[in-house]
């Protein structure tokens, strides 16, 4: 089925424009991002220069911060849109810092809730790509599926919240400007409205990194374990209201899921282009590696997934923009999005041979990073048990469920 059957089953408003912006993105990230990704994979000076370049060609060319509105300095596309558009952003991890995507949620958080205040401080600088956000939630001593549990308090006295906790995985902190920091503010309160977010300087006397995380094949990537000590920041740096936090928390996540199952979409396409390339050059045993059976069911198991993921995450996506909260239909893609990136640069890999764990290609690197994919926003587990609780209270009740909601 060609892309635009698969808009128009859906209803999608997608015109001529936004597939021609679609293939300007292709063609900026192919071109240019791409053939970036060694030197930024690198570090140091030479990445920072670089990715300053991408920007600003990023921004020469329109293709900055594509999903924001145009009010705080953004692209204006609708949200359909900008989920079409993640999926092209998804060929490359540099892609999102190159064309402002890595910042969306944040913005979109601090552009519904901020006051005007926050948003001048903060909200506008972040959209002009002068500074970064990070978010702190996860802690170490608590199980991360469960924000119920957070032990980070803020306690209010006088003008000012006093803030104390241990964080990690707080991704970014060691290049951001700010932490927004997820805290308990109302300890009596029911569980899910202790919680309040508050805006951190990563400059306050008492915000302390203590060690950038190492993990899968990153000595030195950015998931930033945080200490506060006595941390002291103005009354007004609230976000929200008090005990709002897992509001919040989800207005920021359920879009970014449908973002990230997009990307994870582009990521399996690549490892997909990389696979059916390799196939019909590599030759071994009497022939090419695409006229083997067991090659050929590869390729076609990998087509299958690829377009069937696509499918639910639009639909979900379209849910979404049409007011539902889509809660079972972001967990069914959450859970099954993850699997087929995996699987599908998983075979990639295999129809690789040996190349396919160098570093001569991407597909080293995007295997480990497919495995972040069954835990961040959620582990599969909390999706699993939350799509099968909600569909048995809909039986509960005396009704059906189907995909369609009829």
């Amino acid at each position: 089925m060609s892309e635009k059957t698969i808009e128009d089953a859906l209803d999608l408003q997608s015109s001529g424009k936004l597939t021609e912006l679609r293939e300007r993105v292709r063609r900026f990230i192919d071109e240019k991002v791409i053939p970036a990704e060694v030197v930024f994979e690198s570090g140091g000076a030479e990445a920072d220069e670089m990715l300053l370049e991408l920007q600003t060609q990023a921004k020469h060319e329109g293709l900055w911060a594509l999903g924001l509105p145009t009010e705080i300095g953004g692209g204006g596309l609708s949200f359909m849109d900008y989920v079409l558009i993640n999926e092209i952003v998804g060929r490359s991890e540099l892609a999102m810092f190159a064309l402002g995507t890595h910042t969306a949620q944040d913005a979109t958080m601090l552009n519904l809730f901020g006051t005007p205040r926050q948003k001048e401080s903060w909200l506008y600088p972040m959209v002009r790509g002068e500074i970064n956000p990070s978010v702190a939630l996860t802690e170490p001593e608590v199980a991360g599926s469960d924000p119920t549990l957070i032990k980070t308090v803020a306690v209010l006295d006088g003008d000012e919240w006093v803030i104390n906790g241990h964080k990690w995985f707080t991704t970014g902190a060691n290049r951001a400007a700010f932490t927004t920091v997820f805290c308990v503010t109302e300890p009596d309160e029911p569980r899910h409205k202790r919680a309040s977010m508050i805006i951190v300087p990563t400059n306050t006397p008492g915000y302390e990194i203590v060690r950038v995380v190492p993990t899968m094949g990153h000595q030195h990537g950015g998931h930033c374990e945080v200490r506060l000590t006595n941390v002291r920041v103005p009354k007004g740096n609230l976000l929200g209201t008090r005990g709002e936090g897992f509001f919040i928390a989800q207005k920021r996540l359920g879009p970014g899921r449908i973002f990230h199952c997009m990307r994870w979409l582009g990521q399996a396409q690549r490892a997909f282009d990389l696979m059916c390339n390799r196939s019909l050059n590599r030759y071994a045993h009497g022939s090419l590696l695409s006229e083997k059976q067991m090659i050929q069911k590869y390729i076609a198991d990998s087509a299958t997934e690829i377009q069937a993921a696509r499918l639910m995450t639009l639909e979900a996506a379209k849910k979404i923009d049409q007011g539902n909260e889509a809660r079972v239909e972001i967990a069914m893609i959450k859970v099954f999005g993850a699997k087929v990136l995996h699987d599908v640069i998983d075979r990639a890999i295999q129809v690789h041979g040996a190349l396919g764990v160098t570093s001569d290609t991407p597909l080293e690197k995007m295997y480990r990073e497919a495995r972040y994919a069954r835990i961040y926003d959620g582990p599969d587990e909390v999706h699993t048990a939350s799509i099968a609780r909600r569909i048995l209270k809909i039986y509960k009740e005396g009704e059906s469920w189907s995909p369609d909601g009829n």
